[in-house]
């Protein structure tokens, strides 16, 4: 395993991080569960990421039960705040309140004293983003929190947070949580530029597309029995990759994998996300350990310009598709 910094931070995180969206205190049992993030520490992986919002805090007490087998400066451990955790009208969102309690929560389900990475799960456009950001700052001092960051905030927003901070000298933001895969690359564009410009590193989750880029959804055929396209609750989620003509490259791109690499279609998806500037660590999830083995072998792949240049040509023919 290889690691990164995170962004201009000193934090050092594995290339592979594991993540537990849609998962862990859901549709993974416990004890699968903690099997999965034992493997992941045991093969080099320091990067554990979850956030409240899962399963309404059930993840966050998988991961942090099972990481406590391991010394705690060990790991890296990451959550966040932002989506509703109540009924009420202060139990969402970037408020001073809402992130005090809602990061004193996440202490107690995790079982830890601090966390490594607290993010901002998503832009609050309700709240001033100086109240955020001396809230964050205040974790910090209070020791409560390392570092902080955010996910799917605009190159826009990411600007203005960083001259905030800076302005008012507060502790800078280090990351930016964005989807990012090979079908789905909106980040590019100005995200990526912009993260890099200001020392923001990207952890991006979903760089398998939901399991698209593992090669399991075939064009004309129907989603595999337990698979997330065939879930009823989190189907919706990868819907979005679906597109029959989007599984016809997909296929093309599983044709490089196996014919000219001799490897898995997630691992080239894999390997090609860690290749791309300003970023610390891809983000993946994992239903069982054997899943997790195969993808880590990602890090060990090396792509040639030929190749890449290949597969740029079907990934111009997926951003057709989708405009």
């Amino acid at each position: 395993m290889q690691y990164r910094r995170l962004g201009n931070s000193g934090l050092k995180v594995s290339e592979i991080g594991l993540g537990s969206w849609l998962t862990y205190g859901s549709t993974v049992e416990d004890n699968n569960a903690a099997d999965i993030i034992r493997t992941a520490y045991e093969r080099g992986i320091n990067f554990f990421d979850t956030a409240n919002v899962y399963n309404r805090g059930e993840a966050e007490k998988v991961v942090g039960h099972t990481l406590r087998e391991f010394e705690r400066d060990s790991y890296v451990l990451a959550t966040k705040v932002y989506f509703p955790m109540g009924d009420g009208p202060n139990d969402k969102g970037l408020s001073r309140k809402h992130i005090m309690e809602q990061c004193d929560a996440s202490l107690k389900r995790l079982g830890v004293d601090y966390i490594d990475l607290y993010q901002c799960h998503r832009f609050d456009t309700e709240t001033p983003v100086e109240e955020t950001l001396m809230a964050l700052d205040d974790l910090v001092r209070q020791g409560k929190v390392l570092y902080y960051g955010f996910s799917e905030w605009s190159a826009a927003q990411i600007t203005d947070a960083v001259h905030t901070a800076k302005d008012r000298k507060l502790h800078a933001p280090v990351s930016n949580q964005p989807i990012y895969n090979m079908i789905k690359r909106y980040i590019e564009k100005e995200v990526l530029p912009v993260s890099q410009r200001e020392g923001i590193g990207q952890v991006v989750f979903s760089p398998l597309a939901q399991g698209v880029l593992t090669g399991k959804y075939k064009p004309k055929e129907k989603y595999p029995e337990g698979s997330r396209a065939a879930h009823e609750d989190i189907g919706k989620f990868v819907s979005g990759f679906l597109a029959e003509p989007i599984l016809e490259q997909v296929e093309r791109l599983e044709k490089i994998a196996h014919d000219e690499l001799n490897i898995k279609l997630s691992q080239l998806a894999l390997a090609w996300i860690l290749r791309q500037p300003g970023v610390s660590s891809a983000i993946v999830g994992a239903s069982r350990p054997s899943q997790l083995e195969e993808n880590l072998k990602a890090t060990e792949v090396e792509l040639g310009g030929d190749v890449l240049d290949e597969i740029e040509e079907i990934l111009k023919e997926i951003e057709a598709i989708k405009t």
